[in-house]
């Protein structure tokens, strides 16, 4: 199905779909799922300080930059969000990601709750969804089980995850992932439901509105 709906010819507006989680909820899963199915999400790509790891190009997987050239930016207002993570910088550029909503396009954001709130905040629209495990325990059973962390960095996302939960109250949504599939289906409801909101559908409605006008 396309996400970049047309009615008579006329293009909706684009809409955010800004989804939170703490790590190890099954975010990225739900993401993946979404985006398989409405295969006209589009993604907006962020810039970093970090360096390319192997096989990723400049403006496929990020914009890269130097930490001055970021700071340069950041202060001129460039980014709709930023954010500091393990001593490197991620933002989200602001004007592009407002051309991509003015030509019809659906951006899907995976990120976290601060970056969230920025976004929120600076450009103030979107839909936005909070993913909750379903109990502390079943999120440490999670993160165990992935066997890719140390204990101290399960201690250090748990830690986050109290944070993150306690700063949910903001969100549109709220959808616990206890099972996948009922999970899926639920934030499938959501974009659906919100892509018929009036919001996304002026255009159309305008156009509608002029058929009259001309008899």
């Amino acid at each position: 199905m396309n996400s970049r709906i047309q009615q008579h010819g006329v293009a909706n507006a684009g809409m955010m779909l800004v989804i939170s989680a703490p790590s190890g909820t099954g975010k990225s899963t739900l993401i993946r799922r979404l985006t398989a199915e409405f295969k006209a999400f589009a993604f907006s790509i962020s810039c970093t300080t970090r360096a390319p790891r192997p096989g990723e190009a400049d403006g496929r997987e990020y914009h890269f930059l130097t930490r001055e050239e970021f700071e340069r930016r950041r202060e001129s207002g460039y980014f709709a969000e930023w954010a500091e993570v393990y001593g490197n910088f991620y933002g989200t550029p602001r004007q592009a990601t407002v051309d991509l909503l003015n030509a019809g396009r659906d951006i899907i954001f995976d990120i976290d709750v601060q970056g969230a709130r920025q976004l929120k905040e600076n450009l103030g629209q979107g839909c936005y969804v909070f993913v909750f495990p379903p109990s502390r325990e079943a999120l440490e059973r999670r993160l165990t089980g992935r066997g890719t962390d140390s204990p101290e960095t399960i201690a250090r996302r748990l830690a986050e995850a109290r944070k993150e939960i306690s700063d949910s109250h903001w969100f549109d949504y709220w959808i616990v992932n206890d099972d996948l599939s009922q999970a899926y289906e639920q934030l499938r409801s959501i974009y659906l439901a919100e892509k018929v909101r009036p919001a996304y559908q002026q255009a159309w409605r305008d156009a509608l509105s002029r058929q009259w006008g001309e008899r």
